[in-house]
C-alpha cells in the first residue's frame, strides 16, 4: 500500500495478515480484505484533520503591505492639510491639500499589480489561493520542505547495482529488465527505467513466475534468472552469496543467474533533478538564512536526501502534529515558507507565513495551502518567487511613486498654486500612471527563473 501522503515513506509497504492499514492509504495491485477496528473520528485521516483545523484557528495573521504604507502616509497627509489652514486661514488649501492627498495609488496600484501577478501566476499553472502569500514570501527567511514528492520523486529509483565477480552490469541489468517486464512488483518500474535511461535493447524472457513471497523467475537468452530479496536468497547457499554486500538503507533486491547470485540492485527515493541546484540558490537569490528538511520519512532516508540535495537541518521521522510544533516555533522566529505535498504536510503549511503545495494529489493539501503548484517540479517554486519580488517592486512603484507625486502636488496645494479643481485633475493623472505601471505585472519577464 502507499502510505506516502501519510507517512511520508516513499516505497510502497508490504502489508500480510494482521499488519494495521491506515486510513487513506492507497492499496496496490492485489485486493485486501480489511476488518474495521477504530470509528470514523479515531482513524489517521481524522487525527489529521483534526490538528489541520487547529492550525487554522491559530494561522499567522499578516500585515498587507497596503496597510503598511497607509498608516504612514494617511497621518502625514491630513498633518499637511491642517498646516496649510493653520498658517493661511484658507479653507480652500485644505480642501486642495486632501483632494490631491486621495490614496489613490494605494487603493489602486497594488491590488492592480497582485490581481495582474495572480493572472501571470494562472498562466504559469501556478495557482495563487491566497494573494497576501504573493506580498510575504519576499521576507520569508526560514525555507521547510517536506521529502517525499517535493525534494524527490515519491517513487524509487535504481541508484546502485552491486555486481558480483564474472558478471557484466550491463548484461545484468537487460536480463533483469526483460523478466521484469512481466512483473507487477513496484520495483519493477524502477529497473525498466534505469534499462531505458541506457537504451538497453531487452530479448523476450519465457517461463516467467512471480509466486507471492517468493520472488520473479524465468529465462532470458538461455540464462535461469532468479529475482528475490536478500533474506530469502541466503537459505538457498548459492554460489557467490559471500559477496553480498552489506545492507544499506533504501530497498534491494538480489539476482541469481543460473544458480550463482550475480548482483544487488539498490533501490532509494531520488532526489528531483534541479532540487540540489534550488536549495543551494536561496541563500544568495532569495536572501533565505536557512533551509531545513521536516519529513516523516526514516532517519537514514531523510539523512541520505539531505547529503544529496545540500541540506544540513533535518527532521526525520515527525508525525503531522510533531511537524506542526516545528513550523510554528520557526515562524515565531522569522517569516516561513514550507513546500508539501501530503496530506500529512497540511497542518504545518496553514502555520507557516507561505504554505506551498506542489502537485494534485490531494485536495486537503490544496486546501491547506496558500499557493498550489499544478506541476511536479520545483521550477515553478522558484518562477513563483520571482512573479512574487517583481510584484512587489512594481506595487512599490505604483504605491511610493504615486504618494511622492501626491507628496509634491500637496505642497502646490498648501502654497495656494493649485485650487480643489486642478488637485482633483492632477490626482487623477496620478493614478492612470499608476495604475499603467501596476498593469506590469501581468506581462511574462524575459528571466522568470534562475535554475
Amino acid at each position: 500500500m502507499d502510505e506516502s501522503y501519510l507517512t511520508g515513506e516513499p516505497f510502497q509497504i508490504t502489508k500480510t495478515t494482521g499488519s494495521l492499514v491506515i486510513s487513506g492509504a492507497i492499496n496496490g495491485e492485489t485486493a485486501l480484505t480489511i476488518r474495521t477496528t477504530k470509528i470514523a473520528a479515531d482513524s489517521r485521516y481524522a487525527k489529521i484533520m483534526e490538528v489541520m483545523r487547529e492550525s487554522e484557528s491559530k494561522r499567522p495573521q499578516l500585515q498587507r503591505l497596503g496597510d503598511q504604507l497607509g498608516a504612514i502616509y494617511t497621518p502625514v497627509a491630513l498633518a499637511v492639510a491642517m498646516l496649510a489652514w493653520f498658517l493661511s486661514g484658507d479653507s480652500l488649501r485644505f480642501l486642495a491639500v486632501l483632494v490631491i492627498a486621495t490614496p489613490c495609488p494605494l487603493l489602486l496600484g497594488i491590488p492592480i499589480a497582485i490581481i495582474s501577478s495572480i493572472s501571470l501566476c494562472a498562466r504559469r499553472a501556478i495557482i495563487v489561493k491566497s494573494p497576501v502569500v504573493l506580498e510575504q514570501i519576499a521576507g520569508c527567511r526560514t525555507a521547510i520542505f517536506d521529502k517525499t514528492g517535493t525534494l524527490t520523486y515519491g517513487e524509487p529509483a535504481l541508484t546502485e547495482q552491486l555486481v558480483a565477480t564474472g558478471f557484466d552490469p550491463k548484461e545484468v541489468l537487460t536480463l533483469v529488465a526483460s523478466l521484469e517486464r512481466y512483473s507487477k512488483h513496484p520495483l519493477s518500474r524502477a529497473i525498466l527505467a534505469a534499462a531505458k535511461a541506457q537504451s538497453l535493447t531487452l530479448p523476450e524472457a519465457n517461463a516467467v513466475s512471480e509466486q507471492p513471497g517468493k520472488g520473479l523467475v524465468g529465462t532470458v537468452s538461455g540464462h535461469q534468472l532468479q529475482i528475490t530479496s536478500r533474506n530469502k536468497l541466503i537459505p538457498q547457499n548459492l554460489p557467490g552469496t559471500d559477496q553480498l554486500p552489506p545492507i544499506v538503507g533504501g530497498l534491494e533486491c538480489v539476482v541469481v543467474i543460473d544458480g550463482h547470485y550475480a548482483a544487488a540492485l539498490c533501490f532509494r527515493d531520488a532526489p528531483r533533478t534541479e532540487s540540489r541546484s534550488f536549495v543551494n540558490h536561496l541563500a544568495p537569490k532569495h536572501h533565505f538564512d536557512r533551509v531545513m528538511i521536516i519529513s516523516g520519512d526514516r532517519e537514514s532516508e531523510v539523512r541520505y536526501l539531505a547529503d544529496q540535495v545540500g541540506i544540513t537541518e533535518v527532521h526525520a521521522q515527525k508525525s503531522p502534529e510533531e511537524k506542526l510544533t516545528i513550523v510554528r516555533a520557526e515562524t515565531a522566529k522569522a517569516k516561513t515558507l514550507y513546500v508539501g505535498d501530503g496530506i500529512n504536510d497540511a497542518p504545518a503549511m496553514m502555520a507557516a507565513t507561505v504554505g506551498m503545495a506542489i502537485g494534485q494529489n490531494s485536495d486537503v493539501t490544496a486546501e491547506a495551502a496558500g499557493v498550489v503548484i499544478m506541476d511536479n517540479s520545483l521550477k515553478k517554486v522558484d518562477e513563483f518567487m520571482h512573479i512574487s519580488r517583481r510584484m512587489r517592486v512594481i506595487a512599490m512603484q505604483s504605491a511610493v511613486g504615486g504618494m511622492a507625486l501626491s507628496l509634491i502636488g500637496m505642497a502646490f496645494a498648501a502654497t495656494g498654486h493649485l485650487s480643489p479643481v486642478s488637485g482633483a485633475i492632477a490626482q487623477e493623472i496620478i493614478d492612470v500612471l499608476a495604475v499603467l505601471n501596476a498593469l506590469r505585472a501581468a506581462f511574462q519577464p524575459k528571466v522568470i527563473h534562475d535554475l
